[in-house]
């Protein structure tokens, strides 16, 4: 959606691939940050669709040699026991934190926030609209806040049932799944259109991501009995 945004407000988009591990190809960014000087770069750690964090030092550096702001999209951060950026933005004042509620059960109300300087607060103020967040999903998203060693009982629950479906999925022949920090599992297969399609047909639906990666679907961590299911329903695909 960034790259959409940008490009409607007529601005430049600039992509960089990840490396092979699926990570940040800091030679690839330092050369862009020096050679094209962006007024913002967006980094979503975990990464979606692959799943993964980014290393830590690697954005730090990306950071730290960038004149201009720097996003960390943080939407599935609660789902990884890596550490968040959120307690350095003291440090790093062009460092732009997002969060939202929409990865833990509360996608329908379109809550997210935004963590960063006062400085980049008061200017982001300056031209949001007034109206932004109706005040139905403000009032909902704040009494669910209150009720947080829920949300956290509930983030466990995903990961240990992700957890348990990574190791099933693991001992399938023809399925390459990669380590998650969010709350799916990004895998690899020799035809994805096909088993996408044939789990369509038995009535479980995944992502599709050959616009991605050639090969590569997502599934999202559910319940102990759907990703049961899905387990023994790809068993007969593969």
């Amino acid at each position: 959606m960034y790259g959409i945004i940008s490009q409607a407000l007529g601005e430049r988009k600039i992509e960089i691939p990840l490396d092979n591990e699926f990570d940040l190809d800091t030679g690839a960014f330092m050369k862009a940050i020096k050679t094209r000087n962006p007024k913002l770069i967006f980094l979503s750690s975990p990464n979606n669709p692959t799943g993964n964090c980014f290393s830590e030092d690697r954005i730090l550096k990306i950071i730290r040699q960038s004149k201009g702001l720097v996003i960390v999209d943080e939407a599935y951060q609660p789902f990884s026991d890596k550490r968040s950026f959120i307690p350095l933005i003291k440090k790093y004042k062009n460092l732009i934190v997002l969060r939202t509620l929409s990865k833990i059960g509360l996608a329908g109300l379109r809550v997210g926030f935004m963590i960063a300087g006062a400085d980049i607060i008061n200017e982001v103020n300056k031209v949001r609209l007034p109206f932004n967040v109706n005040s139905l999903s403000q009032k909902v998203a704040a009494e669910a806040l209150k009720n947080r060693r829920q949300l956290k009982s509930d983030i466990r629950l995903i990961i240990s049932e992700r957890k348990r479906l990574f190791k099933e999925m693991v001992k399938l022949d023809g399925i390459k799944p990669y380590p998650s920090d969010a709350n799916f599992i990004f895998f690899k297969v020799a035809d994805g259109d096909k088993v996408y399609g044939d789990l369509l047909k038995k009535g479980i639906l995944i992502r599709n991501m050959k616009g991605v990666a050639d090969g590569c679907l997502r599934v999202t961590v559910g319940t102990h009995k759907e990703n049961a299911a899905f387990i023994n329903t790809i068993k007969k695909i593969l």
